[in-house]
């Protein structure tokens, strides 16, 4: 048997005609860019994410970038990143004239905790911080991260591209954030077809300003109060991610059981699978096990011979990328993030893997010595 780390293309029954005649009727009537499915996608995702305000956008990284500017960081202002994430977190820092400081994540959990942001935030007085939900589960310590960001005057972002679906006490990760954003490149567990992107806001001021910014800063047609970004979704990705989202929890189930069926039957010592702190239910975006560096690679080269495929999501911390330099601010940094770039290991996770591919996956890394 040959397992995938990830197959994007198994769709629910019907979904794919569906697309396809809703993207037959989007070229009869020539809504390309705007038009009523991007109202609709937005209200949709409005209403599952249970948030104020949401915005669809180009991508993820510009989401980041237009929810930086819409809630106030400017050119100089220093911002706070975890030294553990995608690369898009700190170049839009940088992108948006911001500087970017790293900030190591737990070594057990693997976040940003909130004794290590109270440490940032009187070492280096930021103006914003990004906190990122990875994983497909929130950090550990969401609320009381939110909580001293509010005491300290320090605007948080929390780029939530791997944790739509997580709930923290029963309630939706994004309605308790200020601003959020996500992405919605394929492989995401709510993935349109190419990149698009989303925005989400309990403030009608940045609501109002990001949207104006996502659209060449106009405040008319040809009146443009900000230098923006053309950073439109396009129809035909708001069209497929309605569809896709109308499917989401679906899919998370059946991502989720993978997770717990692997934390549940694989008893290999040289694993130790990580996840969500009690209070948080996970999306099942990746399964995630911890080995030691020096042990990992033969590992990976087993996965290879039989056939599993495999993720080391991220295999590099931010502040040791040859792209930082020259843009890093400063740091504070014990070793954590790459050490868990180093042994982080995932296994096959996505939507409707059939139970005899879990199995052989839970059977091969059993017998693993």
């Amino acid at each position: 048997m040959k397992v995938p780390f990830i197959d994007i293309l198994r769709y629910e029954k019907n979904f794919l005609e569906t697309v396809t005649e809703r993207t037959a009727a989007l070229l009869k009537n020539g809504h390309f860019v705007g038009g009523p499915v991007i109202a609709e996608f937005e209200t949709s995702l409005k209403n599952y994410t249970k948030t104020e305000f949401a915005l669809g956008c180009a991508n993820g990284t510009d989401a980041i970038q237009v929810a930086l500017r819409a809630a106030g960081v400017e050119k100089n202002d220093r911002v706070l990143i975890p030294d553990m994430t995608f690369w898009a977190t700190f170049e839009a820092v940088v992108n948006v004239g911001a500087v970017p400081y790293t900030v190591d994540v737990s070594k057990e959990h693997l976040h940003l905790t909130a004794a290590a942001m109270k440490e940032a935030i009187e070492k280096f007085n930021p103006k914003a911080a990004i906190i990122v939900h990875l994983y497909g589960w929130a950090a550990p310590e969401t609320l009381e991260i939110r909580k001293l960001c509010q005491e300290k005057g320090v605007i948080l972002i929390e780029d939530c591209a791997q944790a739509i679906g997580v709930k923290i006490n029963d309630q939706s990760l994004l309605t308790g954030a200020f601003v959020a954003t996500t992405s919605f490149y394929p492989a995401k567990v709510l993935g349109a077809s190419g990149d698009a992107g989303g925005i989400f806001t309990t403030s009608s001021q940045v609501s109002q300003v990001a949207n104006k910014l996502l659209n060449h800063g106009r405040t008319s047609h040809y009146e443009h109060g900000f230098i923006g970004w053309n950073s439109r979704l396009g129809a035909y990705e708001a069209t497929f991610l309605v569809e896709s989202l109308k499917h989401l929890e679906a899919r998370l189930d059946s991502r989720r059981e993978v997770c717990a069926q692997y934390r549940m039957h694989i008893k290999n010592s040289a694993l130790k699978f990580i996840g969500p702190s009690a209070n948080v239910t996970e999306n099942g975006y990746l399964s995630v096990a911890l080995m030691t560096p020096e042990s990992r690679p033969a590992f990976i080269e087993y996965l290879k011979k039989h056939d599993i495929g495999y993720g080391t999501v991220y295999p590099g911390a931010m502040s040791e990328q040859p792209g930082a330099a020259g843009h890093i601010g400063g740091k504070i940094s014990h070793g954590n993030a790459d050490w868990i770039a180093k042994s982080v290991i995932n296994l096959p996770c996505f939507a409707y893997m059939t139970k005899a591919e879990v199995d052989f996956v839970i059977e091969t890394v059993n017998q693993y010595k």
